[in-house]
């Protein structure tokens, strides 16, 4: 008899980002930062999902995970208008912003790279519950610590000799510093013109003090989970990182600046945790 065929399930980084963007909907105050529930649907969790520890006492990291993409998504829209026609998505996990945005998306062709299972999972989802798949989205399976993710790229479509917009978001924390820097140097090879936004973790003791307990927290259950944290950077290493790699017109955005961007003015006092950094670049 033929064995089923049996596909992992995505990690549980990629799972808890999904659910507190649902969250963030469900109990946050209007205007939403960002809509987006169908993560929610593909992972399909038990009924009491919400009272989950990573749920229930996680505010200030939900709020930071719906600015973020957010800050990527009015990136991405933005430079589109401009002609950028290619949008790469390193570490997509359960990203749905060709599902939800599809008038965004119809000038877009979009590449989600991320682990095999993670993608398969995904696309068996998405069959099951019939969500039509744009034909300008492509899976594109690379593991960043051991594979050329820019060769996959190519096999799935990408033109190299034209720009694109690369996100990179919630991963950088699990990489290896030399794995970031040959992701940040096969960046830098591509077409002139194209766009780089990328998070950094800060280190523990460049965190505001209402965040560190939960970043103890979250150190102890990555390393039980088998996930562990292994990079940290300082602002100043960052762009460091960016020059040596042959990035240009690096920058950083800090909390604050996309505090100002998205929580000016909520009522119900909703503010980002402050351990993430966004790198912007050019080629």
């Amino acid at each position: 008899m033929e064995e089923p065929n049996i596909i992992s399930e995505p990690d549980n980084t990629a799972v808890r980002t999904a659910l507190w963007r649902a969250l963030h909907v469900q109990i946050d105050a209007k205007p939403y930062i960002l809509e987006d529930e169908i993560g929610l649907k593909l992972i399909a969790p038990p009924a009491s999902w919400q009272e989950r520890p990573d749920m229930k006492y996680t505010r200030r990291l939900r709020a930071a995970i719906v600015a973020r993409a957010r800050f990527i998504e009015d990136l991405i829209i933005e430079q589109s208008k401009k002609g950028i026609s290619q949008y790469v998505i390193l570490g997509a996990g359960l990203d749905t912003f060709a599902l939800r945005r599809p008038a965004a998306a119809a000038n877009l062709q979009v590449y989600e790279v991320d682990q095999p299972g993670t993608l398969e999972w995904k696309q068996q989802r998405l069959a099951e519950l019939g969500f039509p798949v744009p034909r300008t989205l492509h899976f594109v399976p690379a593991n960043f610590e051991t594979s050329s993710w820019s060769a996959e790229l190519i096999k799935a479509g990408f033109d190299k000799s034209k720009p694109a917009v690369v996100a990179c978001t919630g991963v950088t924390l699990y990489l290896t510093k030399e794995a970031i820097r040959a992701t940040l140097t096969q960046i830098a090879t591509l077409a002139p013109g194209s766009k780089l936004a990328m998070t950094f973790y800060l280190p523990m003791e460049l965190l505001d003090d209402e965040d560190k307990p939960m970043q103890e927290i979250g150190e102890k259950s990555a390393r039980e989970a088998g996930t562990p944290f292994v990079s940290f950077f300082a602002p100043n290493e960052i762009l460091a990182l960016a020059q040596e790699t042959g990035l240009k017109e690096a920058r950083t955005v800090s909390t604050k600046e996309i505090e100002q961007l998205y929580f000016t003015g909520r009522t119900d006092n909703l503010l980002p945790a402050s351990g993430e950094v966004f790198l912007l670049a050019t080629t």
